[in-house]
């Protein structure tokens, strides 16, 4: 009887949450749906899910061999992400390790220091990032937005607080064998943290991805601007186009799924490890 409840119990949950699952994505499987049609379709009512005359290879080519340089401003988006996401996992990791493993005069006094930081919004050092980056020559670069990007005190302080959990007996046994601290680091506990190096990997990644701010400030010419600058230009040509929008719209999502979808069994993982431990 027990388990006929329990099984009663999984179905009501996940019929509900597959309901829900199906209203979150709505607006996606709408995107999808502007994006197959011709321009006068897709305001239709009621609407129509399934397009009667499909468009999807127009679409596509206005976006990716129009005159805006669509393709570009995705090679930008691609390069600014992939190496803020790689230099903030090496940076911050090995920062967390310091901060965790490693024992030196002033150690928490310099990580209070730090996360003290946090509560500096980025709004309010705009002017001196733009000072440092002109008197470095690096404004209007892709150098100086990486450079600006690549190490992250909130990234840092999850990375610790996850290290924390990691025994000292691995660090023991380690240098029992004769291990230098980086040998340590790079054998022992980045392979131990690849969950909470994919979690920081998916939102880094997508916080950069996403970022409109900082490019729009810090770059001047198009030809460096990333997805949302690019973004930006397509609606002024195509503002009355919701079909080719949207096919826009939904190839600047594509990478996010991907890194989600590649990642997800890490975090996933990591969650199912911190419930075991709980």
């Amino acid at each position: 009887m027990a388990s006929v409840k329990i099984n009663a119990s999984k179905t009501i949950t996940s019929i509900l949450l597959g309901i829900f699952s199906a209203v979150f994505l709505l607006p996606l499987i709408w995107m999808v749906s502007a994006a197959s049609k011709l321009e006068k379709d897709v305001m239709s009512f009621p609407i129509q899910w399934i397009p009667k005359h499909w468009n999807l290879i127009s679409n596509f080519k206005a976006v990716w061999f129009g005159n805006v340089p669509f393709s570009l401003f995705y090679f930008n988006s691609l390069k600014l992400s992939v190496l803020m996401t790689l230099a903030t996992l090496i940076f911050s990791s090995m920062a967390a390790f310091a901060f965790t493993k490693l024992h030196f005069r002033g150690r928490n006094v310099a990580f209070g220091l730090l996360l003290s930081f946090m509560i500096i919004p980025s709004e309010a050092t705009l002017v001196p990032r733009f000072l440092i980056l002109k008197w470095l020559h690096l404004y209007n670069t892709h150098a100086g937005l990486i450079l600006m990007g690549m190490f992250s005190i909130y990234f840092t302080f999850l990375l610790r607080q996850f290290m924390m959990s990691i025994h000292n007996d691995y660090i023991e046994a380690a240098k029992i064998d004769g291990a230098g601290y980086f040998l340590i680091y790079w054998k022992i506990m980045l392979p131990l943290c690849k969950p909470i190096l994919a979690t920081v990997g998916i939102i880094k990644f997508i916080w950069t991805w996403n970022d409109y701010q900082n490019p729009l400030i810090f770059l001047i010419s198009k030809k460096l601007y990333p997805i949302p600058l690019g973004l930006q230009l397509f609606k002024n040509d195509y503002a009355d186009n919701y079909a080719i929008l949207m096919m826009g719209s939904l190839s600047a999502i594509v990478p996010l799924l991907v890194v989600f979808i590649v990642l997800q069994r890490q975090v996933i993982q990591g969650i199912s490890l911190g419930g075991v431990k709980g």
